[in-house]
């Protein structure tokens, strides 16, 4: 893509950030009272992919689906309480960390590497092994203290590192309490959150003297167009070349995160409600449901308004290769194979509405895009715009009655339980995603607990969170260290 180009998506998503303005939630006092506490960097290295000497350099071409994403950075952390029952100290386990990421590097050689504009203006991974930055920090405080119900405060240019060179950082904490803290951000443009735990867990086994279990596979050509390209027309109405974009807004209401946890319990609750005696909905699209007929409510007296509801789809399961080799190829790939489809109803209509006939709605706009026929025409409708980039449409108010928009993902695969270094699993894991633009995200991912909970990450506007606080307190509770037990 065109630096130009990047830059205006990039302005677009996040012009609000900086805009100036007064509403209510900016001029009231804060709820609770933020920790304000001192991270030190103790040292900042460039770990680089072992065996490749000599150096070894090629371009890694993106493939049309990677092209779909603006450049964003999207982090993920993980939380250690002190081990007192092992002799291995927290020194030892960062060496362990670190020199483990030299040599899985090794196998993901690619996010050793930096991206570069090719001669038609498009993202390439240059695979030069130019290293990740890999920053040892000290936290002036205890684990415990942390607020992570409120990452903006406690995580955020913090505890998870920002991307300085190249497309991956690393960052390992220590706190006071010997407990520490290890984070990565990745440019989205070369991953999806499955091509991250498979990064995640290989770099784990590798770190333990495993085998890895899951080799990537970096093979963009497996995701090329067909010929001729053959491609129907609900892309026009998912996706959009960023030369439709209307101008950036002058502001936006700013988004805020949230970590919260859900129990078991919760989540099987609503998974009746929006089942019927025929029709058995997932949990994530009863939850989804649940989400939509919430945000109404801000808008419910409003009979114009809508609210759309957009869902991230992984498309690895439904694509198949020519045979077992190339099946294999796509089932590890290591790039983004997403799509985001998106739905639209009246606020007054979603609020009288049951929430099994709202599931039903998320599982028809869903349904639609779970074939390998709506991922092979997809890759289809880009090839046939490049090199001008494309952009989910749910991200963008686009017309002046375009309703307030979220988009859900699950982050189920999130490998909270494979994430041993040699000091044992996480006590706490999170996707971290504050993106700045101006449509609210929500992950949900597994508890540590291994209970059935769900850890939700939450990046919304305040009336958004304000509805969580009044309307859904019974489903979404506050993650505090007492229920994380990080003591």
């Amino acid at each position: 893509m065109h630096g130009g180009t990047f830059g205006y998506v990039t302005q677009y998503l996040r012009n609000h950030q900086h805009a100036r303005f007064s509403t209510l939630h900016e001029i009231a006092l804060p709820e609770h009272e933020p920790l304000d506490y001192q991270v030190s960097v103790k040292g900042r290295d460039v770990i680089y992919a072992v065996h490749h000497e000599p150096k070894i350099e090629y371009w890694l071409p993106q493939s049309n689906l990677d092209l779909l994403l603006p450049p964003l950075e999207a982090g993920v952390f993980f939380c250690y309480k002190n081990r007192e029952d092992t002799s291995m100290s927290p020194e030892t386990v960062v060496k362990i960390i670190k020199n483990s990421l030299a040599g899985v590097l090794s196998t993901f050689y690619p996010l050793a590497g930096e991206i570069e504009a090719n001669s038609q203006g498009e993202p390439e991974v240059w695979c030069n092994n130019n290293g990740v930055e890999f920053v040892h920090a000290h936290a002036d405080v205890e684990l415990k203290t942390l607020d992570l119900h409120h990452p903006d405060e406690t995580v955020k240019g913090k505890l998870v590192p920002k991307i300085n060179r190249g497309v991956l950082a690393v960052q390992v904490t220590e706190f006071n309490c010997g407990a520490i803290i290890l984070s990565c951000a990745f440019d989205h443009r070369i991953a999806d959150g499955a091509s991250l735990n498979m990064f995640l867990v290989a770099w784990s086994e590798f770190s333990m003297s495993k085998k890895i279990s899951n080799i990537p596979s970096f093979r963009p050509s497996t995701l090329n167009p067909r010929h001729p390209t053959y491609y129907d027309t609900i892309y026009d109405k998912l996706y959009l070349p960023i030369s439709s974009l209307p101008p950036p807004p002058s502001f936006e209401d700013k988004l805020h995160s949230r970590i919260y946890y859900i129990r078991a319990e919760s989540i099987n609750n609503l998974q009746s409600e929006a089942s019927s005696k025929d029709t058995r909905r997932s949990k994530i699209e009863s939850f989804i449901a649940f989400m939509w007929k919430l945000i109404a409510q801000e808008c419910q007296n409003e009979r114009n308004t809508t609210s759309r509801m957009g869902v991230v789809v992984s498309g690895r399961q439904f694509l198949s290769g020519n045979n077992e080799k190339e099946s294999s190829m796509l089932t590890n790939h290591f790039g983004n194979i997403l799509s985001v489809p998106y739905g639209v109803i009246n606020n007054h209509h979603l609020q009288e509405m049951h929430l099994n006939e709202i599931a039903n709605k998320v599982h028809e706009f869903v349904t639609h895009v779970t074939t390998e026929e709506h991922f092979r025409g997809l890759i289809d409708w880009v090839e046939s715009r490049r090199p001008e980039p494309a952009v989910a449409k749910i991200y963008f108010k686009l017309q002046e009655n375009d309703g307030e928009g979220i988009v859900v993902s699950s982050g189920q695969g999130l490998p909270i339980n494979n994430m041993n270094f040699g000091w044992g699993q996480p006590d706490f894991g999170s996707y971290h995603f504050p993106w700045g633009g101006q449509t609210g995200y929500i992950t949900t991912m597994p508890s540590a607990k291994k209970n059935g909970d769900w850890i939700v990450y939450a990046h919304l506007k305040q009336k958004h969170l304000d509805l969580i606080e009044s309307k859904a307190r019974h489903v979404f509770n506050p993650v505090t260290h007492s229920y994380l037990t990080l003591h």
